[in-house]
């Protein structure tokens, strides 16, 4: 039931720090486009990200758990998609390690209900599955993961999209399903959850509290802003052939200590504070289990087959993600406090 729109296209996920931020991006570039947020609404999914966009014609939003193959299948007969975006994840690390049943039920089976909708559609949809770079497992002092890399996942999220992205690719090449794979190194920018490292930071110091750091502070990460990112998931679907895999990294290496660091002068520098005074509040503490070492990304592949590259230096995404939470303490309160799930929760019962 396609209405004035030129084509439907689900979005799972899009209540969530990623999913938020690529719809602001495309329900406005593409009015032609009807976008369907399908989302079950756990903690770290805040419709009060969407409030820009939640009036706009081209958007709906329907709340629902992924993993109810029933459900989707409704979905799928009732708005017969042209694509799909699949970010619907749970995500942190930490809380994999706690409570792995989840991760494998929301990752795995989840993206299993999503492709049993594809299979079973009266016509080709472009399926792209968002993905990690934590699959590759951990890097040594040198090299990059590649397109090439062996999946070597060593937690129960990273073995969770590992997992998918072999369902992914088994249904594409079983079925003849027209899929495209992005594996992204680690996000930051606006409307993060305050669990991930750097709004946890950004908050912290906010607050003059601890910021914990695992071990000695040592294991890098590569960093990409998420409007690059954003922007990179736009071009792959729109413009990839299909069944390929794009690694997409922002080509930013930071040690864990380095980059809390940064986050700790910057911010003394913004808010008026003596300078080395956050980095006071850095703890060392316990190190989690099976942690990588390194996570560092070849991003050629997508800079030669389609054009992207970051267009936000490091610096640059890091100021503007700081502005962002210091500016929007409403937010950050209501997430802390939890009231947008009292709220959600009771405008969608079901």
């Amino acid at each position: 039931m396609k209405n004035n729109f030129d084509k439907i296209i689900f979005i799972t996920g899009g209540a969530g720090f990623i999913g938020s931020n690529l719809l602001k991006y495309l329900v406005p570039k593409y009015p032609n486009y009807k976008f369907i947020n399908i989302d079950k609404l756990t903690y770290a999914g805040n419709l009060n990200n969407l409030k820009s966009i939640e009036d706009y014609e081209n958007y709906e939003f329907i709340k629902q758990d992924i993993e109810n193959t029933e459900a989707v299948l409704t979905l799928f007969k009732k708005f017969n998609p042209d694509g799909i975006f699949n970010l619907a994840a749970e995500s942190h690390v930490d809380r994999s390690i706690s409570n792995p049943l989840e991760f494998l039920h929301t990752n795995i089976l989840g993206t299993a209900s999503l492709l049993e909708g594809v299979r079973h559609s009266n016509k080709l949809i472009r399926f792209h599955h968002v993905s990690t770079d934590e699959v590759y497992g951990s890097l040594g002092e040198s090299g990059f993961f590649t397109e090439e890399t062996a999946y070597n996942p060593n937690s129960p999220y990273s073995a969770s999209k590992a997992s998918s992205d072999h369902l992914v690719r088994a249904y594409g090449e079983t079925y003849g399903i027209d899929y495209v794979i992005t594996n992204c190194s680690n996000n930051y920018g606006p409307y993060q959850f305050p669990e991930k490292l750097i709004p946890l930071c950004i908050l912290n110091i906010m607050s003059d509290k601890p910021i914990p750091i695992y071990g000695n502070g040592e294991y890098t990460r590569d960093w990409l802003y998420v409007v690059d990112h954003i922007e990179a998931l736009d071009k792959v679907y729109h413009e990839s052939d299909s069944k390929q895999t794009y690694n997409i990294g922002g080509w930013n290496e930071y040690t864990n200590i380095e980059l809390v660091k940064i986050l700790c002068s910057t911010i003394d520098s913004k808010i008026g504070k003596p300078n080395g005074s956050s980095g006071k509040l850095i703890n060392f503490v316990k190190d989690r289990p099976g942690h990588d070492k390194r996570y560092a990304i070849d991003a050629s592949k997508i800079r030669d087959d389609l054009g992207w590259q970051p267009r936000f230096s490091f610096k640059d995404g890091i100021e503007a993600t700081i502005e962002w939470y210091l500016n929007n303490k409403d937010w950050l309160e209501n997430v802390i406090n939890q009231e947008y799930l009292e709220y959600y929760k009771n405008q969608y019962k079901k």
